[in-house]
């Protein structure tokens, strides 16, 4: 059954969140998509709004809609990318790999799945140094090394901070 427009985004005191709905309500009529696409869009961004504010479980049920529907390999991998951050947000970190992968299989030039799996690594890395355990230190931290290389060279003007500690760490070739 098609939801109505009227959707969380507009609903929300947000003023970006209503301005952004607004927006995406005025392409979907205009853009010629079907009404499952339209759906699915509908969807994601009420899985981007409940995200924003927090509400965890709401997005994830939206965004699993969103991927129920979504037959675009793009889309998908940025639905597949959100649920991602949400499990990093909630430490789940080894789910939030295995999301950060299906984006990157969907969509190879997302650097910001690089980059949260590098931080993710890296964190992993300071964790076994913490435990007493440098061999494994090093094996995640050379992983986030290989992570973070291939987010820079996706977009090389950022990450400055993993670029330095790339250079600092010797890793950065």
């Amino acid at each position: 059954m098609p939801r109505l427009l009227i959707t969380r985004s507009l609903i929300n005191g947000n003023f970006i969140d209503k301005t952004f709905s607004i927006v995406a309500n005025i392409l979907l009529r205009i853009i010629p998509t079907t009404s499952g696409e339209k759906e699915a869009f509908t969807y994601y961004r009420d899985g981007m709004s409940a995200q924003s504010e927090g509400n965890y479980a709401e997005a994830l049920q939206n965004y699993y809609e969103a991927m129920r529907l979504e037959i675009d390999p793009y889309d998908r991998s940025y639905i597949l990318y959100n649920i991602g951050l949400i499990h990093t947000s909630n430490g789940e970190h080894t789910k939030a790999l295995e999301y950060y992968f299906r984006a990157l299989e969907r969509n190879p030039f997302l650097p910001q799945a690089f980059n949260n799996m590098a931080v993710i690594c890296h964190y992993r890395g300071e964790q076994a140094i913490r435990q007493g355990d440098s061999e494994i230190a090093e094996a995640w931290f050379d992983q986030a090394a290989e992570y973070w290389k291939q987010a820079i060279a996706l977009t090389p003007g950022n990450y400055i901070e993993a670029q330095n500690w790339l250079k600092i760490t010797g890793r950065f070739e």
